[in-house]
């Protein structure tokens, strides 16, 4: 059975993620070692262009000193080209050839006429001017013609020099250099994942105590130890999350507690109810009331659920923040119905008031406090916010009957209620909602116990 071609070959992108390191250790010293590769060829490159031009270079100027030598034979006077007999000439002769324009004087006693050097020299010669070639391919020769000078005279020196020597030289160089690249590749790459390793050293640390620290729910903080700038600011990010998921753990431990405890007193009713019903054989009268009271611990149960959940889904946002007092217990009062017979008046004390607080989370505190005092305000209710030594105050009061003395250290317990026959709706966890709420942002609600007649609440909170 034949393969399509897709299952038998891979492209070559998936090829290279296969072989591409899977760790960032990995992918760093690759990238290193690449970048290092690249700059490494390029210098060698340069290095070894520069290293020919100069041996070149050299060759070129050793012909022309030789050709310097070779001129102080040559006699130009008299209009003709005479090359005079020195001690020297076996010497001098070597690799020579001296042409009288492209008539060939003299030339090496080992290179016959016909020779390729020859007629390059000859070629050299016939341009008249100063200039150099090289010859042959495996065994290069280089060649340079200066001109001799003299009136009338078209004298010219042509002399050849071995460039294997030179390139013998640059191939070792080469070789040097291949060799420099390769040891410095391997201290690169060697160096580059030891540095890395010891760089992302802290990112491991922090990894096993982030997974520590979940294991024993500790509260210890990343940002708390000395680290990099940049792992330092990663830290104080890890460690607002710590402290977002732990509040919100609280708050649903805190949710869960507050369901089971206020779930817990309709619940007994229910169950006594039941459990009184069935002891003995009831009229009907008594059944209906029996059923009466399961029904209103049914609907208060209903209530509880409600108003915790409904708290817990609109998720009060308790960041630090600022907002203006008035304006916010301006809209919360627009925001309730007050019974007709009662007037709401919003005062402050003739300053610019701003409280530390986002400006839902002030009215989420504010709201129960208020829905209360209209419930039991008889004509009037106040919202007075001052500015206190240590921030600031919103005080909120009616004319009601106010608390009774004997309730007041069940004030803010969830679920409690100071008469609940009264004809008003509630389950009793507005006024811990909102002291709850207080204190999330730094401040606190409390009861005025001294306030006569009515009553008052005050709410204190950092001030913006």
């Amino acid at each position: 059975m034949r393969l399509p071609a897709a299952t038998v070959f891979s492209s070559p992108t998936a090829f290279a993620a296969r072989l591409a390191p899977r760790t960032l250790r990995g992918r760093l010293s690759l990238v290193a070692l690449t970048t290092a590769a690249l700059l490494m060829v390029i210098l060698t490159v340069v290095f070894n262009t520069v290293v020919r031009h100069r041996l070149q270079r050299e060759a070129d100027d050793e012909l022309r000193t030789r050709a310097a030598a070779v001129a102080t034979t040559v006699d130009t006077r008299g209009g003709r080209v005479r090359v005079l007999e020195t001690v020297n000439d076996r010497l001098l002769d070597t690799n020579v050839w001296i042409y009288d324009g492209t008539r060939l004087l003299e030339q090496p006693t080992s290179a016959p006429r016909a020779d390729t050097l020859t007629r390059a020299a000859g070629t050299l010669a016939a341009a008249g001017r100063r200039g150099c070639a090289t010859v042959g391919g495996h065994d290069p020769v280089r060649l340079c013609a200066e001109p001799v000078p003299g009136r009338g005279t078209a004298a010219t020196i042509v002399t050849a020099l071995d460039l294997s020597p030179y390139r013998s030289s640059a191939e070792t160089m080469l070789l040097g250099s291949f060799a420099l690249d390769a040891v410095m590749l391997a201290c690169t790459y060697a160096l580059t994942r030891l540095a890395v390793g010891r760089a992302l050293r802290p990112v491991r640390t922090m990894t096993d105590q982030a997974t520590q620290w979940s294991a024993v729910a500790s509260d210890e903080r990343f940002g708390a130890r000395g680290r990099p700038a940049e792992l330092a600011a990663l830290g104080i990010s890890l460690d607002a999350l710590l402290d977002r998921i732990r509040a919100v753990l609280r708050h649903e431990r805190q949710l869960t507690g507050e369901l089971s405890h206020e779930l817990r007193t309709p619940l007994s009713r229910i169950v006594a109810e039941l459990d009184w019903w069935r002891s003995r054989p009831r009229t009907e009268a008594e059944t209906r009331a029996t059923h009466e009271v399961i029904a209103e611990a049914a609907r208060s149960m209903r209530t509880i659920c409600d108003t915790l959940l409904d708290e817990a889904r609109d998720g009060v946002p308790t960041a630090p923040g600022t907002t203006e007092v008035l304006p916010v217990l301006h809209r919360v009062v627009a925001s309730l119905d007050a019974p007709g017979p009662v007037q709401v008046s919003v005062t402050g004390d003739g300053t610019p008031l701003r409280a530390g607080v986002q400006s839902a989370l002030l009215e989420r505190i504010v709201s129960p406090l208020l829905a209360n005092a209209l419930r039991h305000a008889r004509t009037r209710v106040g919202l007075t916010a001052r500015r206190t030594p240590d921030g600031l105050c919103v005080e909120v009061t009616d004319d009601g009957p106010g608390v009774p003395e004997s309730f007041t250290h069940l004030l803010f317990q969830p679920g409690k209620r100071a008469d609940p026959g009264d004809g008003h709706g509630g389950a009793g966890l507005g006024l811990p909602l909102a002291r709850r709420l207080a204190r999330s942002a730094g401040g606190e609600v409390s009861h005025d116990a001294r306030y006569a007649p009515g009553a008052r609440f005050v709410v204190t909170l950092p001030a913006g």
